[in-house]
């Protein structure tokens, strides 16, 4: 498969580049670093990264916006989704061929190509590991591709502490760093918050509730948002503001948007993805969303979260 998708991006003289919707460091990384990298190869191809602008993470590159006519005869890939439906820009079917990358689990198969591989912490991993299958991109390798994809490993590894941190992740991630990246630097720009979001932290931190299973909850309502002059977006770099709380097993954030709740869990130990697919969503089995409609929809997550904690505790504590 690797080689495929060599042939297929050394093919095609247009070349543009998907993600999911609300895209978080992996989703950006991957697709900048894969641009950067198709560019660094071959100056005359015409390379595009597109989807909405997610302003958090605009010192890793900035969007295209192009015409429905650049997708004639274009190779499309989308990278880091695994659903059709949360791909970021609907045009996605409108190339010559479609390629998919991702190691979120398969659930949705779509494109002329597949390359799924759920033991790779971060689609960002996976590009790398692309770089080292391949003597030709390879010779593209350089510290302007290296910044978006040590973004994207650190941001889906949680900064190298979850379970899916593997030797050959760190070994990947060596070569990064082996490429002239500024770290310091990286992390500054990663963790810099607006004064209005660090005040709602100090919110999130006072009002979040715990449950007795383990289980934290915040919900942040149009009304709290409007408070704060905040938007649904923004709120999600405070998803584990408060994940280092003792005792706590898995938590989760009901942001309000408009006709929707969007849903964020995170988990130390109860597997959530499946618990997330019941409530239009999925990802990772320590990492998800999901959308409900109401707070009573609300409730009953986390009815069942709080279940699935009690059962994670009882099982370990034998």
């Amino acid at each position: 498969m690797i080689k495929t998708i060599e042939e297929q991006i050394l093919k095609y003289k247009t070349i543009i580049i998907h993600r999911h919707q609300r895209p978080d460091p992996d989703a950006l990384g991957s697709q900048i670093g894969l641009k950067k990298l198709i560019q660094a190869l071959d100056p005359t191809k015409h390379v595009y990264a597109v989807g909405e602008v997610e302003d958090s993470l605009g010192f890793l590159g900035e969007m295209d916006q192009i015409e429905d006519d650049k997708y004639n005869g274009a190779l499309v890939l989308v990278l880091d989704t695994a659903n059709q439906e949360r791909i970021s820009d609907d045009r996605y079917q409108l190339g010559d061929k479609l390629i998919k990358i991702d190691h979120h689990p398969p659930e949705d198969q779509y494109g002329d190509w597949n390359w799924v591989d759920t033991n790779m912490s971060s689609t960002s991993e996976m590009i790398v590991a692309l770089i080292e299958a391949s003597s030709v991109f390879e010779k593209g390798f350089t510290s302007e591709v290296a910044l978006p994809l040590y973004a994207g490993i650190v941001g889906d590894t949680g900064r190298f502490m979850y379970n899916n941190t593997t030797k050959a992740t760190h070994l990947r991630t060596g070569k990064l760093v082996e490429a002239g990246i500024d770290q310091p630097k990286f992390y500054s720009a990663l963790h810099r918050k607006a004064l209005k979001t660090t005040r709602l932290e100090g919110y999130v931190l006072q009002h979040f509730i715990y449950h007795d299973q383990g289980v934290g909850e915040m919900r942040l309502t149009n009304d709290i948002l409007a408070q704060f002059d905040l938007t649904a977006n923004e709120s999600s770099q405070l998803v584990n503001v408060f994940s280092s709380v003792e005792g706590l097993k898995a938590w989760v954030f009901f942001v309000e948007d408009e006709d929707k709740i969007r849903v964020r869990l995170r988990s130390k130990g109860p597997i959530i993805n499946e618990l997330a697919k019941e409530y239009n969503g999925g990802g990772h089995p320590m990492a998800s969303g999901a959308t409900v409609y109401s707070f009573e929809e609300a409730d009953q997550l986390v009815k069942k979260l709080k279940l699935l904690s009690a059962e994670f505790n009882e099982k370990t504590s034998r």
